[in-house]
C-alpha cells in the first residue's frame, strides 16, 4: 500500500503553491485545511511543524515543510510525473528554485514592508538589492520558456508561484518576460485544478 500524503494548507496561503504541485503529481492526497491563529498553533499540528505554519504534508512518517522543498520532494516521490530535473537541467533546476526562495523571497517581502537596505549594508543582504534580484529573475526565462529549457519542472511551480503572486499583488513590477512566463505557467491544467479547490474552501468557509 502507498504511503499516505496529507497536505496541512490554508487556501490564503503558500499552500495553493503545494496544492499546485500536489495536482501535478497526480497523486491521491488528503487535504487538512487550517485556520490561521487557533489550527496552526494547535499542539498536533505543532509536533507537525513547530513553526506553527502552512504548508506542510506528509507521506507516511516523513514530514516536509517549506514550499521549495515540497516541491523538489515531491518530484523526486513521485517520478512518473516527469517534473524532477534530468541530469542535464539539476544545474538550473537548482539554482532557480533556491534563488525564488532565498533572494527573490527576502527582497519581494523587505520591499512590501518598506525595508530599506543602506547602499553600505548591501553586501549584508543575501539579495543585494530589489532591483538587482529582479532583473536576474528576469534574465533567468527572458530566452527559454521554462527555467530549465523546454520542458516545465517542479522549480516552475515554485517560482511560478513567486512571480505569478508578485504580479498580482504589485510587489513585483511586471516586465514583459515576468508577465508571458506567467501567464505560461498559469496555464496548466494542473493549475486551474489547484485553484479551483482552493477558491472553493475559500468560498465555504465564508
Amino acid at each position: 500500500m502507498a504511503d499516505k500524503l496529507t497536505l496541512y494548507t490554508n487556501p490564503m496561503s503558500r499552500g495553493r503553491i503545494a496544492r499546485w504541485m500536489l495536482e501535478e503529481t497526480g497523486a491521491d492526497y488528503e487535504t487538512k485545511i487550517l485556520k490561521f491563529g487557533e489550527g496552526s498553533q494547535s499542539a498536533d499540528y505543532l509536533a507537525i511543524n513547530p513553526m506553527g505554519k502552512v504548508p506542510a504534508i506528509t507521506h507516511g512518517d516523513k514530514v516536509v515543510t517549506e514550499c521549495a522543498a515540497i516541491c523538489a520532494y515531491l518530484a523526486e516521490a513521485f517520478p512518473e510525473a516527469g517534473l524532477a530535473p534530468t541530469p542535464d537541467e539539476r544545474a538550473d533546476y537548482y539554482r532557480w528554485l533556491f534563488f525564488a526562495a532565498g533572494p527573490v523571497e527576502a527582497a519581494v517581502v523587505n520591499r512590501s514592508l518598506g525595508v530599506e537596505i543602506p547602499d553600505d549594508k548591501v553586501g549584508m543582504v543575501g539579495y543585494g538589492n530589489f532591483e538587482r534580484t529582479r532583473n536576474v529573475l528576469i534574465s533567468a526565462i527572458a530566452d527559454r520558456p521554462y527555467l530549465c529549457g523546454d520542458r516545465f519542472t517542479a522549480a516552475d511551480v515554485y517560482v511560478g508561484s513567486q512571480i505569478g503572486w508578485g504580479l498580482q499583488f504589485g510587489s513585483i513590477p511586471p516586465s514583459p518576460e515576468l508577465t508571458a512566463y506567467s501567464e505560461r505557467v498559469y496555464s496548466r491544467e494542473a493549475f486551474k485544478r489547484a485553484s479551483a479547490l482552493d477558491d472553493a474552501a475559500i468560498a465555504a468557509a465564508s
